[in-house]
Parts: structure tokens; sequence; C-alpha cells
């Protein structure tokens, strides 16, 4: 997390480099429209989740805490 890649026209990551980031086990912050909530969401890939992250998300985030699971897990 303490990286940060930004492309110089908006301060935003790519698509392109945000899911890179999280290939490589790193957190990111998707956010939506300025018109909309105009919040962040964390996100960390499942398989790559530690304790720490965890911790992260239930301090700093303050929200829940969501898992995606298939039927099989």
């Amino acid at each position: 997390m303490s990286e940060l890649r930004q492309s110089q026209q908006n301060n935003f990551s790519s698509v392109e480099d945000a899911m890179a980031d999280v290939g490589q086990g790193r957190m990111i912050v998707i956010v939506d429209d300025e018109d909309r909530e105009n919040e962040g969401d964390l996100m960390i890939a499942s398989e790559k989740v530690t304790p720490e992250a965890i911790n992260f998300m239930a301090k700093y985030g303050r929200g829940l805490i969501c898992l995606a699971l298939t039927e099989e897990r």
C-alpha cells in the first residue's frame, strides 16, 4: 500500500493499472461519481488478503467488509 500509481490526466489510475495492482495483492480504492454518492470502497483480491488488510479495512474503512464466494466454497 506504500506505492501509489496515478495517471497524469485525472489523478486516478487506469483500469489496467488498478487490475495489475489487484493481481499483485495491493489494496485499491474504487470510487463512484461525484454526482452519485461520491464515496470510495476498499478492495483487495480475496486470495491475496491478509489479517493486516482486514484490520486496515475495519479501522479506516469503517463500514461493512464483504466477500464474494462461489457455491463450492
